[in-house]
C-alpha cells in the first residue's frame, strides 16, 4: 500500500471533509500505537504530527526495549512483571524490531552500588522467572571478575567484583513508530505529518474537532471528530493549553537524556553493558555496541527549553566523558571522538499520583530495609529462617519517597489518561515498552464515549496479537524467517550483509523491495540496496525530506558517519528527483541536513574546545 507525498494529499481532504470518530494529535510512538488499534476496529481515525513522525522524542531513546531489572533493588516486582511481559508481547507484534541481545551488568564494590554480587543475582533469577526464559539459552548467570575483563579489556578492574548477564532487548525507536504507523494507514487511517494543530473547534462548549496548518503549505483547515486525544509526550501540557475554556494546570516536568556514539575501534564492548555512574547519584549509564559503533548514556536533567530542539551542552559531554573514562580507564575517549550524538525529552509526569500503567509504586526501600531483606534470605537459604520470617521482613518494608522531588530521576515514569471537562483526551507520560498497553487503555474509553455519547459501537481487536506493518513474521522462529528473506535477496544479486541489513530493517516488507531489484537502477552515490530502501520510505514511509530517511527511516546519522557524506549526496539527488524539487528547495533541504549532521557531530562545541 502507498503511503507518500501523494497520499498525504488525500488524507488531509479526509480531514478536511469527513467527520471523524478519533482524531489523534501527536505522531510519537503513544499516537501510533494509538491509531494502529482505532484503524483496526474499524473507526475512522486521523493523525497529525507537526513534525516527522517520531521526530519530537520517539526516535531520542536509548534504543532499548529495556526490562528494569534495576526496580527489582526496591523490590517493584509489578513494574518489572509488567515490562517484561508486555516486552514480549511488543516482541511477538514486531518480531522484526526488538531483537534480544543480552546485558551485562559489571559489579564494583563501591558506595551507594545498586547491586552486589549476592543481590544481583537474586535479581535476575527473579527477573528471568518474570520474563519467563528460565531454561533458555537467555537465561542469567554470572561471570567472575577474570571473566568480565576477558570479555571487556578496557573495563576498570579497580573495585570490580564480577558480573551479571541478563536478557535484554534493542530497538529501534523510530522504526517501531513508522511501521504502527504504516499499518494504520494501510487499515484506513488518515496519518499526516508536519500538520500542526493550532486551537479547538467547540460545539455547545465541547470539543469538537482541531483547527490545524499543513506546515508544508501554511494552509489552515479545521478537522472535526467525535474524540480527540492529546498524545503529546512532552508537548502535552503545551496543546492542552490551547483548550481556551479550560484552565491547565501544567502535569509535565520533561527531563533531558544525551547519548554519544564513537566508533568501536576507540570503545570495544561485545555486548550491551550497564553500571552504576560511580558518582554516587543513584543513576545508571548505558553502553551499548550497534553497527561497528558503540554509544553510551544516558544524563537524566531537568528541561525547560525549546521543546522542539533540545542539544547536547557541553555539561552533558562532560558528565558521560568522566563517566565512560572512569569505567574504561583505558579508552580516554574525547569529545573529538565523537561522531554522533542525540538529546530527547522524556515525557515525565510531575506527581507521583494517576493512573500507572506500569504498575507498582514509586516508593524506594530504605538501605536499611534492603539490608534486612538480604539477610533474611542469606538465614532461608541456609535453612535458619522460615518461610513466614522472610514474609514477615517483606510486609513491613520501611518506604520513603524514591528520591528527592528535586532529582529529576525519581520522577514518577508511570502513564496518565485522563479527560478534560470539554472533552479532550491526553494520554502522557510512560515509556516505549508499554506503548502497546497505554494504546489499548485508552481505546477503551475511547469505545465508551462513542458508544454513550456518540451511539457509535466498535469491537476493539486485540492488540496483543495484531502485527505492526511488517512484523508478518512468525515471533517463535525470527532468526530463521529474516535468514530465508536474506536468501531471498541474495538470490537476486544483492550481497548477503546488504540482503540481511535491509531484511531486518523491513521484515516482512522487504519482499516489496526485492521485487524490484529487476527494474532499479542503482542512483548516483548509491548502492542498490540503498537505492530500494530510499524508493521504498518515499512511496511506503511518507519520507519529506532527506532529513526523514537518513536519521529516522534509516541511522546512516547516528551510526554510519563512514559512508554518510557520500550517501547523502546520492540521497538528496534522488529526492529532488522525486518531488521535483526546485534548484533553492535542494539547497534548503541540504543545508537543513548539514546543519542537523553538525549538531549530530558536535560540531559547536568541538571548535569552541580549540
Amino acid at each position: 500500500m502507498a503511503f507518500s507525498i501523494k497520499t498525504r494529499e488525500k488524507s488531509i481532504e479526509t480531514l478536511k471533509t469527513e467527520q471523524l470518530d478519533l482524531l489523534i494529535i501527536g505522531g510519537g510512538i503513544t499516537g501510533a500505537g494509538v491509531a494502529l488499534q482505532a484503524s483496526a476496529a474499524g473507526m475512522k481515525t486521523g493523525l497529525i504530527e507537526m513534525q516527522d513522525f517520531a521526530e519530537g522524542t520517539s526516535s531520542r531513546s536509548t534504543k532499548l526495549v529495556h526490562g528494569g531489572i534495576r526496580y527489582l533493588k526496591n523490590f517493584d516486582v509489578e513494574v518489572v512483571a509488567d515490562t517484561v511481559q508486555e516486552r514480549a508481547v511488543v516482541q511477538a507484534i514486531a518480531p522484526h524490531i526488538p531483537k534480544p541481545d543480552p546485558m551485562l551488568l559489571p559489579i564494583y564494590d563501591e558506595p551507594k552500588a545498586t547491586f552486589n554480587m549476592f543481590s544481583v543475582k537474586v535479581a535476575m533469577d527473579l527477573y528471568d522467572r518474570l520474563a519467563n526464559v528460565i531454561g533458555t539459552k537467555y537465561e542469567n548467570y554470572t561471570l567472575t571478575k577474570e571473566e568480565v575483563l576477558e570479555r571487556e579489556p578496557q573495563l576498570k578492574s579497580e573495585g570490580l567484583q564480577g558480573g551479571g548477564v541478563y536478557l535484554d532487548f534493542r530497538n529501534n525507536d523510530a522504526r517501531l513508530v513508522i511501521e504502527n504507523i504504516k499499518r494504520a494507514a494501510h487499515d484506513g487511517g488518515a496519518m499526516v505529518s508536519k500538520v500542526k494543530a493550532i486551537g479547538f473547534i467547540y460545539d455547545d462548549g465541547k470539543i469538537s474537532g482541531v483547527k490545524a496548518k499543513d506546515l508544508l503549505t501554511d494552509e489552515e483547515f479545521d478537522i472535526k471528530a467525535d474524540v480527540v486525544i492529546n498524545t503529546t509526550g512532552p508537548w502535552s501540557d503545551k496543546v492542552r493549553g490551547l483548550d481556551e475554556k479550560e484552565k491547565m494546570t501544567p502535569q509535565m516536568r520533561p527531563t533531558k537524556g544525551v547519548h554519544l556514539v564513537v566508533d568501536s575501534s576507540k570503545l570495544y564492548v561485545p555486548q550491551p553493558t550497564y553500571f552504576d555512574t560511580g558518582k554516587h547519584d543513584g543513576r545508571m549509564v548505558f553502553v551499548v555496541p550497534r553497527e561497528k559503533k558503540t554509544y553510551f548514556g544516558t544524563t537524566d536533567t531537568d528541561y525547560k527549553g525549546d521543546y522542539e530542539h533540545p542539544t547536547v551542552t557541553q555539561e552533558d559531554v562532560d558528565y558521560l566523558l568522566e563517566i565512560v573514562n572512569n569505567r574504561y580507564p583505558e579508552a580516554h575517549v574525547t569529545i573529538d571522538d565523537i561522531e554522533a550524538s542525540w538529546a530527547g525529552l522524556r515525557p515525565l509526569i510531575s506527581e507521583n499520583g494517576g493512573s500507572d500503567y506500569n504498575g507498582g509504586n514509586n516508593g524506594k526501600v530504605s538501605d536499611q530495609s534492603f539490608d534486612q531483606v538480604i539477610d533474611i534470605v542469606e538465614k532461608y537459604q541456609q535453612h535458619s529462617a522460615t518461610r513466614f520470617d522472610v514474609e514477615n521482613v517483606l510486609n513491613h518494608l520501611e518506604d520513603s519517597l524514591s528520591e528527592s522531588k528535586e532529582n529529576p530521576s525519581a520522577v514518577s515514569r508511570g502513564s496518565l489518561l485522563e479527560r478534560s471537562e470539554d472533552g479532550l483526551l491526553t494520554l502522557s507520560g510512560g515509556k516505549i515498552t508499554d506503548y502497546r498497553k497505554m494504546a489499548e487503555g485508552a481505546l477503551k474509553e475511547i469505545q465508551r464515549i462513542l458508544k454513550d455519547e456518540f451511539n457509535k459501537s466498535f469491537e476493539l481487536i486485540d492488540s496483543k496479537t495484531y502485527p505492526v506493518s511488517g512484523g508478518e513474521i512468525d515471533a517463535g522462529n525470527v532468526e530463521a524467517e529474516l535468514e530465508a528473506l536474506t536468501k531471498n535477496g541474495v538470490e537476486q544479486g544483492l550481497t548477503q550483509e546488504e540482503a540481511a541489513y535491509l531484511a531486518h530493517l523491513y521484515g516482512s516488507n522487504v519482499s516489496q523491495l526485492f521485487e524490484k531489484i529487476p527494474e532499479t537502477q542503482a542512483v548516483e552515490g548509491l548502492t542498490l540496496a540503498e537505492t530500494l530502501g530510499l524508493h521504498y520510505a518515499l512511496e511506503n514511509e511518507m519520507t519529506l525530506t532527506p532529513a526523514d530517511y537518513l536519521l529516522r527511516r534509516t541511522n546512516h546519522v547516528l551510526f554510519m558517519r563512514d559512508t554518510l557524506d557520500t550517501v547523502k549526496q546520492g540521497v538528496i539527488a534522488e529526492m529532488t528527483n522525486y518531488f521535483g524539487w526546485s534548484e533553492q528547495q535542494k539547497a534548503d533541504y541540504a543545508q537543513e541536513l548539514d546543519d542537523l549532521i553538525a549538531e549530530s557531530d558536535l560540531t559547536t562545541l568541538k571548535e569552541g574546545a580549540k
